[in-house]
């Protein structure tokens, strides 16, 4: 089966080839865990073959910097030209990302190669926030609820229908003294591949929970200016 490269020997080596093509892929974990790192280096390895990307951040982790180590000085590749490879969208608001998720057909027709959402519910969360303390909880819950369902459903038919594979960053929570992914059964349900990465007292490590044809397992992994490289097999 042919998957897209994460950017990484050892980390291809443990997706056994990469990420698939036709689906979504979602990294979720704590802050620090590397999830944007992970993805970026991903968009990076396709933007250095000179293919188009799609990056949403929605958290403000995008970082032209991160880009310039990872390139580094391989072949004398010039990191400014991988850099126009990204289109890079910021919304600030979660109307601002609807609006960014309804013009995602534009951008596809533009032969992206990826699609990466780098915190998929960040503006989500303070959506709801928001309806919260609005007294609208109910009411709120449910149509914001709706439009992430709906976003969700956007990136699975792109990723289906086009083979384009899409990486989606989210972020967790704790509910009695237990660490769930936000977006909960919506997330699930769209992602056919769930991966874990958790940073406990300075080891990273990432858990493959859900695959279509991978058993669950666990790769300890170090961050490094070229990207990510395996600290040990567990």
């Amino acid at each position: 089966m042919s998957r897209l490269s994460a950017g990484s020997y050892d980390l291809n080596k443990w997706l056994a080839g990469g990420y698939d093509l036709d689906v979504i892929t979602t990294l979720y974990g704590g802050p620090g865990t590397g999830k944007t790192n992970f993805v970026l280096l991903a968009g990076v390895s396709q933007a250095k073959k000179g293919k188009k990307v799609l990056f949403i951040d929605t958290e403000g982790g995008f970082s032209s910097e991160r880009v310039k180590q990872m390139v580094g000085k391989e072949n004398g590749m010039n990191y400014n030209e991988v850099l126009k490879n990204i289109i890079i969208l910021k919304p600030t608001n979660f109307d601002e990302q609807k609006k960014a998720f309804d013009k995602l057909l534009d951008h596809v027709k533009k032969q992206v190669s990826l699609i990466v959402v780098d915190g998929m519910t960040m503006l989500y969360r303070l959506e709801f926030a928001d309806a919260r303390d609005n007294g609208e909880e109910l009411k709120g819950m449910q149509k914001v609820n709706s439009e992430l369902t709906r976003q969700m459903r956007i990136l699975a038919e792109i990723s289906r229908k086009n083979n384009i594979p899409v990486l989606v960053t989210n972020q967790i929570y704790s509910w009695d003294n237990e660490s769930k992914m936000v977006g909960g059964d919506i997330l699930k349900y769209w992602s056919k591949c769930i991966i874990e990465l958790v940073h406990d007292k300075g080891r990273r490590t990432v858990f493959m929970k859900k695959h279509r044809s991978m058993p669950e397992k666990s790769f300890a992994f170090q961050i490094h200016d070229g990207g990510i490289r395996k600290r040990g097999w567990i």
